[in-house]
């Protein structure tokens, strides 16, 4: 009776102990992502962002190959899950402005993903990518 009452209470703690492990998660938008802003011939059709929350603000780096750019502003919509990113840099000593919006899906997944458009003054286009 005494080993059923034991396995019964380390189950239970094993099962909040992994929930609690798992809401541990942080913010919705901070990690590395990978993907793809397709069409965009001037920076090449893969993207990688960079992103931080220090509590108060959305921060970080949008890197479409050597020429890193600096977020500017970056927004999160937690009644619809929507982001607004905008940043600045150059392209082949050009200023360019790129605006991305999307959605996350798969809120609740690790590896969670921004599906959405990029534009900018030298075009527009599809963008996908996941949290690694």
């Amino acid at each position: 009776m005494m080993s059923i009452i034991r396995k019964a209470v380390f189950l239970a703690v094993s099962l909040l102990l992994a929930c609690s492990a798992n809401a541990q998660e942080g913010h919705p938008l901070k990690g590395s992502w990978i993907g793809e802003w397709k069409g965009n011939q001037a920076s090449g059709d893969f993207l990688f962002l960079v992103l931080d929350w220090d509590g108060k603000k959305i921060s970080g780096t949008v890197n479409p190959g050597t020429d890193d750019m600096v977020i500017k502003t970056a927004t999160l919509n937690p009644e619809n899950w929507t982001v607004h990113i905008e940043a600045d840099g150059k392209i082949k000593d050009k200023p360019v402005s790129y605006q991305l919006d999307g959605k996350i899906v798969n809120l609740e997944l690790p590896a969670r993903s921004i599906v959405g458009t990029w534009k900018s003054q030298n075009g527009s286009g599809a963008l996908e990518v996941v949290r690694q």
